[in-house]
């Protein structure tokens, strides 16, 4: 299985990556029915860390950007959302060879997307400190101009010339 096809399958959910029930479940060779049956017997096993389930929003969001997901818009039931740390137990519940030797490349492809990632983090970081940089010399240049201006004598104003039609008259003597 390439890692490329497990890479497809993470989506980013609520600020976390994560990978939908049934694309788990088709990535363990199990039906999605079935991996959430061994996730409630051993429910002490997925903290809300490891796994969440979708709200309406979310599964809405999800199926309007994901093609191969258009059949949980007809779904009576909110699909789980299963992180890396979700989606290793899962495979450790299961039991299944297939499942352990997937569990591998989902691994893989996990820590292959955090070191894809990692850089931007760090550009991203230094891109928001710019930015509070910025803003605090907005700040100080915005007080610098107002001083400036109670410094500065009030502009003189110039008597105001009447305007439209206008009739001189001469009075005759």
């Amino acid at each position: 299985m390439p890692i490329q096809r497990v890479e497809s399958k993470i989506l980013l959910i609520r600020g976390q990556k994560v990978i939908i029930d049934s694309d788990l479940a088709a990535l363990y060779g199990v039906t999605t029915k079935r991996l959430n049956e061994q996730v409630k017997r051993n429910i002490e096993r997925f903290p809300t860390d490891f796994m969440f389930q979708l709200n309406i929003s979310d599964r809405d969001e999800v199926v309007a950007n994901c093609d191969h997901l258009q059949k949980l818009k007809f779904s009576s039931t909110l699909p789980y959302a299963f992180t890396e740390h979700g989606a290793i137990m899962a495979a450790s519940v299961l039991n299944s060879p297939q499942a352990i030797q997937t569990s591998i490349f989902v691994v893989r492809a996990f820590a292959r997307l955090h070191q894809l990632l990692g850089p931007y983090k760090e550009l991203a970081k230094k891109l928001n400190e710019l930015e509070d940089k910025l803003q605090i010399h907005d700040k100080q240049i915005i007080t610098l101009i107002d001083a400036i201006r109670l410094l500065m004598p009030a502009p003189e104003q110039k008597p105001k010339e009447p305007f439209g039609f206008h009739c001189k008259t001469k009075k005759y003597d």
